[in-house]
């Protein structure tokens, strides 16, 4: 999502990454799919064909969703996901697993993992104004998911839970619902067709 930036802005966060993996001492490896040409790169699909762990970063969720769809990179991760791999995104990362998200001047299609869902990472910050203007652009037929900083919404298909130093909020039509840390009722969000999101920043997985 940050192939959009300049080629050192890009390995900078590149190297966060690897940094805080290293950190917990799991292996790790940063591929730079950075483009539609890098999303073909036949070394980034075996690397990527070799993880059990995939994280979508930050940055410009139109750029990624450009980058990634339709090109064998994405056809890789969801193979590693199939096979029981996990997919994390975060910002960015996480807005796109969606069926739609914010762009401007309106929603743009995500990749559906969650079928009628809108991801808004960085919810805490979001002044009131500004979520219902979302929620008109969305008109009121999707949900919003807002997850706020420092909090990871996880799941595996209909099981979904709260992680993380803040809550997860959640509207459907006029209803809004926050969750703190801990399990989501089943029912109020749709099976994920594979997937993870998380805000270390905001987070889904």
């Amino acid at each position: 999502a940050s192939g959009a930036e300049d080629p050192a802005r890009a390995a900078y966060w590149s190297e966060l990454g690897v940094a805080h993996f290293q950190r917990l001492d799991v292996p790790v490896t940063a591929v730079p799919v950075i483009d539609r040409m890098s999303a073909h790169a036949p070394e980034h699909i075996a690397s990527i064909r070799a993880a059990n762990y995939i994280y979508l970063s930050g940055g410009r969720p139109d750029y990624l969703a450009r980058t990634l769809t339709g090109t064998p990179v994405w056809e890789a991760i969801l193979a590693v996901v199939a096979d029981g791999g996990l997919l994390a995104g975060c910002s960015a990362g996480a807005m796109i697993m969606g069926e739609r998200f914010l762009g401007a001047p309106r929603s743009r299609r995500g990749f559906n993992l969650l079928p009628g869902v809108m991801i808004l990472p960085h919810y805490d910050e979001m002044p009131g104004v500004a979520v219902r203007l979302i929620r008109r652009l969305a008109a009121r037929r999707m949900t919003l998911v807002g997850i706020d900083g420092s909090t990871a919404l996880t799941g595996t298909g209909s099981q979904w839970e709260v992680l993380g130093h803040g809550g997860v909020t959640i509207w459907q039509g006029n209803t809004v619902t926050r969750y703190d840390a801990g399990p989501v009722p089943p029912g109020v969000l749709p099976n994920a067709r594979v997937v993870d999101a998380v805000d270390n920043d905001s987070a889904i997985m």
